[in-house]
């Protein structure tokens, strides 16, 4: 993870470089480059070289994933979304630049999400590009990020059931969770067999991050997590906790988890060692 992670901010960093409209950047720049696990790039990079691809083949499309997950962060600690005033430690985009420059490079990074994923991925075929760019683009928006984002907003202060709450899940979190691993075995050359055992992985992968996260919001404190303890409670949000308890919310967890890894049986251990161990690393992450 940190070795990844150093590989990753360095490449974020050279793709975005400070430049006119210098707030624009500067706040491009100031949620882009605030550290974070980077999981979705470690996510991407390794399943590229889970199936036989050289990890510089899927580092353009890994730095996509965090330009779109850290445009759904600086949008989603709005006023008008989250009202969060603190994000991985400090505080947030809108709180520094104000809500109009915060909605705007949030826009900046989606669009430039794609546009460097086509010009900067080499030696991977177009028509493997095309995929992963229709991947990406899929799971950022109406059939993915934006999608769990406005059923989550609508569920604000209401009883919803299981299957709601699965659905904001898979769609607000897990879709580009899913979106990194397929991508990087797209950019690896995989084929479809790989593809689908892969995409089944990342989505239990993707749910358990989510519950994961729901647990979380609950036994640790915003100085542990590097954001604000208790928002769902406090927007009376339904989670699984609520739902179903701790205990059994841990369970569910641990069996997602359990599941996803059983979809790289067969993989070469070595290979599959990374992606066995990001998943056990958001089975068991504390913030």
């Amino acid at each position: 993870m940190v070795d990844r992670a150093k590989m990753v901010n360095k490449a974020l960093d050279e793709a975005v470089p400070q430049k006119y409209p210098d707030t624009l950047y500067e706040s491009m720049r100031y949620s882009l480059l605030a550290g974070g696990k980077r999981v979705r790039p470690a996510l991407c990079l390794a399943a590229c070289e889970l199936v036989g691809g050289d990890v510089t083949a899927a580092l353009p499309a890994a730095c996509a994933m965090e330009m779109v997950h850290t445009m759904s962060l600086i949008h989603d600690d709005l006023p008008s979304m989250d009202n969060d005033d603190f994000r991985r430690g400090r505080p947030t985009n809108h709180k520094v630049y104000g809500e109009d420059i915060a909605i705007l490079s949030g826009d900046a990074l989606l669009t430039f999400a794609f546009e460097h994923i086509a010009r900067a991925t080499k030696g991977v075929s177009a028509d493997r590009v095309l995929r992963v760019i229709i991947e990406l683009g899929r799971a950022s928006g109406a059939e993915g990020l934006v999608a769990g984002q406005v059923v989550d907003i609508q569920s604000e202060n209401k009883s919803v059931g299981l299957d709601v709450l699965k659905y904001i899940h898979i769609h607000k979190t897990a879709a580009l969770l899913e979106a990194s691993v397929v991508c990087g075995a797209i950019a690896g050359g995989a084929d479809e067999a790989t593809i689908e055992k892969l995409r089944k992985y990342s989505r239990n992968i993707g749910l358990a991050f989510q519950v994961i996260d729901d647990i979380l919001d609950v036994t640790q404190t915003t100085e542990q997590l590097g954001k604000t303890a208790a928002k769902d409670l406090a927007v009376n949000k339904t989670t699984y906790p609520k739902l179903l308890g701790l205990e059994k919310s841990k369970e569910v967890a641990d069996q997602l988890i359990l599941e996803a890894i059983q979809q790289l049986d067969g993989f070469d251990a070595a290979k599959a060692a990374p992606l066995v161990a990001l998943a056990k690393y958001i089975g068991y992450r504390q913030n």
